[in-house]
């Protein structure tokens, strides 16, 4: 059964679409809805600001009278509801529907609007508590995701890439080949220590070393170690390969790497980009290089592509948590459960503020197109090469 306040929040809800009015659940109520805080010992929720008098209006019949309080910025009324205080306020000159931190989430079998965690992310209030909860939500999101790329990752690799013998051939004919995006922004690679974090299958670590390099991968799938160091075998490269959490790194590594390297479609595992920079800085040697390189935000949020055609149908400041199914499903030949992983997608702006705020200092930011004509105009790929701030 549910509780006071969750029927009483959930009255709140109906009401309020019932009345069509705009509106999301504020403060400890958001962050309640979300899994951040327990139930708080009172409910919060913001109107459009246009239709504060129209709701005060409905409620007044319902619950009983309150007074309004006017300031500058925001107005509220407080209604006492099943032994619930309930605070019903407005924040002029505001538009609820276009927030940026709008978000859904499902609360007793229904969607229910609120601000998200990352907007309470940045007010010094709710800071810890915000970032305690995304490192607990973090730690199974990162185990289940383990799980479904230790999922037959092996058979979808030979499917897509061939043996590890045939892989190795091509591998070893052109090595610059494998690397040919990321090289105008590496410094050259002969006796640098490399380290590709989430390096999957470890093609560019070995394509690196044959350059030149001592590289290493980090990556969090058993499955994709066991290929890439047959791959790296093949090519007389004795590959170092960690299996590991990147989040859970220890020490030993730290101020080791000259260069760090990260590519296409790793982003969107973190729920929290600040961790993840924040051991980036940790193993580059003081003035190392990072070379980030993904998936555009303007391609992965906000357009959907289906052959020549182009839909703008997404959000692009859309902070939601979705699911998805784990990329190399479509190499494998049977069906397999626990195939589909928890994401967050990252505007341009939040990737390069995380990364600055842990002491990588930006140089370049490159955003390049796709080759294909019907994708002229539209970014695909963005890069990022930063130094690590010298002591």
């Amino acid at each position: 059964m549910p509780s006071s306040k969750e029927n009483v929040l959930l009255q709140l809800s109906s009401d309020l679409n019932n009345y069509n009015i705009p509106y999301f659940f504020i403060n400890e109520t958001a962050l309640w809805l979300q899994g951040a805080v327990d139930a708080p010992h009172s409910i919060a929720v913001s109107v459009q600001w246009d239709a504060f008098e129209s709701v005060l209006e409905e409620f007044n019949l319902k619950y009983g009278i309150a007074t309004p309080e006017h300031k500058a910025d925001i107005s509220y009324a407080v209604y006492p509801i099943a032994n619930t205080s309930v605070r019903i306020e407005c924040t002029y000159n505001t538009v609820i529907r276009t927030n940026p931190y709008l978000v859904y989430v499902d609360f007793k079998e229904k969607s229910v609007p609120c601000l998200s965690l990352y907007y309470y992310q940045q007010i010094p209030e709710w800071r810890m508590t915000v970032e305690a909860h995304l490192n607990n939500v973090q730690d199974s999101v990162t185990e289940q995701n383990k799980k479904s790329w230790n999922q037959q990752t092996y058979e979808a690799l030979l499917n897509r890439f061939g043996t590890p013998e045939e892989a190795a051939i091509k591998l070893k004919e052109n090595p610059t080949s494998r690397m040919k995006s990321l090289l105008p922004y590496l410094p050259a690679l002969q006796g640098k220590k490399v380290a590709n974090l989430m390096g999957s299958h470890g093609m560019k670590a070995t394509a690196m070393s044959l350059m030149g390099a001592d590289a290493t991968v980090i990556d969090f799938s058993y499955e994709n170690e066991r290929y890439a160091k047959e791959v790296a075998t093949k090519c007389g490269i004795d590959l170092t390969y960690i299996v590991a959490d990147i989040l859970k790194m220890d020490h030993h590594q730290d101020g080791e790497f000259d260069v760090i390297v990260m590519e296409l479609g790793i982003l969107h595992y973190f729920l929290d980009l600040h961790p993840l920079f924040k051991v980036v800085s940790r193993l580059l040697k003081s003035g190392g290089t990072f070379v980030l390189q993904d998936f555009h935000p303007i391609s992965t949020k906000l357009i959907t592509s289906k052959g020549k055609k182009h839909k703008v149908d997404g959000n692009y400041f859309d902070p939601t948590i979705h699911k998805t199914v784990v990329a190399y499903e479509k190499h494998l030949t049977n069906e397999k459960e626990d195939s589909v992983v928890l994401q967050r997608k990252w505007t341009l702006g939040e990737i390069l503020t995380s990364m600055a705020d842990e002491d990588l200092i930006i140089k370049q930011v490159s955003e390049e197109p796709n080759i294909k004509l019907h994708d002229r105009g539209i970014p695909k790929i963005f890069t990022v090469k930063a130094t690590k701030q010298p002591y």
